[in-house]
């Protein structure tokens, strides 16, 4: 119990604003080697988002994975299949850029931490189905990015439909 308390006091006691000091030294420094956070700004952030979605308008499931890290997990927005590999995350893009999409965002919000960022928030789909017609598709999304080897990558990416139609949200 005293061991929590301990943790919690340091916690606590940790500042986390964006003035703070550029590295983190670990509790057990003398193990650990100190950890140099990289400056960036939400817009680099958002501008991340853009990236990606340039990358869908090549139509070329390579381009899109390479924006994810080695060990990265994409939980898809049209796929029921967990997807922690390198492959499985191309081949989802391979039968999702059929479709040719473009994701808009419709609103966000950005967290930044040492090395670490996230955009979470609503986006919508615009696909091309087989028949010609283009369709919409409202989803919620979550991006967390890891800063490796000079560059972010998604470490993480969530999208899924919406639950409830739009429609049917915006009556509450």
């Amino acid at each position: 119990m005293k061991k929590i308390f301990t943790v919690l006091a340091i916690f606590s006691a940790t500042s986390f604003s964006a003035q703070a000091e550029p590295a983190f030294v670990h509790p057990h420094a003398e193990t650990h080697n100190t950890i140099t956070c990289v400056k960036t700004t939400e817009a680099e952030i958002a501008a991340l988002f853009d990236l990606w979605n340039a990358a869908l308008a090549t139509l070329n499931a390579e381009n899109v994975a390479s924006l994810y890290a080695h060990d990265a997990v994409l939980l898809a927005t049209l796929s029921n299949e967990v997807r922690p590999t390198h492959e499985k995350i191309a081949d989802y893009f391979v039968h999702f850029l059929e479709k040719k999409p473009q994701g808009k965002i419709d609103s966000r919000s950005i967290s930044i931490g040492c090395n670490t960022a996230s955009d979470t928030g609503l986006y919508t789909f615009t696909l091309h189905e087989k028949n010609g017609k283009i369709k919409e598709v409202p989803a919620r999304y979550s991006f967390v990015y890891e800063y490796d080897d000079d560059q972010w990558l998604i470490e993480h990416h969530h999208s899924s439909l919406m639950p409830e139609s739009v429609k049917k949200q915006k009556k509450h």
